[in-house]
């Protein structure tokens, strides 16, 4: 397994999705918000009804965990319980996507991620 870095990879994106959503229970945030906003990063697809680049780049941006762990350490430093949540809905769809392959987009076609070709 330590040779197959699609395993390990999948396996660190299952690890961070299980903290993750143990913190939001931890938390006693609402689950009715995390249904209701575990989608939304999916809206940024919305760029490939432009081009191809403007697609990869406005969904490369809310599926990269720079910006949701940068409002999570934000949050939690100044105690914003529901800006917390949104990070942490936010990294659990991140995590949830890259755990099915879905990676990041290269420009070229929404199928290529840095992951894996989308077959």
């Amino acid at each position: 397994m330590l040779t197959r870095p699609a395993i390990l990879l999948r396996a660190e994106e299952a690890v961070l999705l299980t903290l993750t959503i143990f913190a939001y229970q931890h938390l006693h945030c609402s689950w009715l918000l995390f249904a209701l906003l575990f989608l939304t990063p999916d809206l940024f697809m919305l760029g490939y009804l432009i081009n191809t680049r403007i697609g990869a780049a406005t969904y490369n941006f809310a599926h990269t965990l720079t910006l949701a762990l940068a409002l999570l350490l934000l949050s939690y430093t100044e105690h914003w319980q529901q800006a917390t949540a949104f990070a942490l809905i936010w990294v659990a769809h991140i995590a949830f996507d890259r755990l099915l392959g879905y990676g990041l987009k290269y420009p070229a076609s929404f199928k290529d991620t840095h992951l894996q070709r989308i077959a």
